[in-house]
């Protein structure tokens, strides 16, 4: 993964997550890398279930998709919200 992040966007860092917006017009598409031992990692540093932190990262790439960013702070906060609101209604439908 951090040859892919280094090789596409140029950021030398590790990560658990790569979205490649292919959006056109109103059509949501793109491809989404994840780095599953990434989110084993971040799983027991958050103290998560496997199943949790890999569904944050997939709504999380998913909301870059839909044009959400966080890049800045204030852009995070609102990415966490989202990622908060999405993830209480997946537990919400027993998925």
């Amino acid at each position: 993964m951090l040859e892919r992040n280094i090789a596409f966007l140029n950021h030398d860092t590790y990560t658990d997550i790569i979205t490649f917006d292919e959006c056109v017009g109103d059509v949501v598409s793109g491809s989404i890398l994840i780095s599953v031992d990434r989110v084993g990692e971040n799983a027991v540093m958050f103290n998560k279930t496997y199943e949790n932190e890999f569904l944050r990262v997939l709504v999380h790439g998913t909301f870059h998709l839909c044009g959400y960013k966080d890049k800045t702070e204030s852009e995070a906060k609102l990415m966490r919200q989202k990622e908060d609101e999405a993830l209480a209604l997946l537990a919400d439908s027993n998925l």
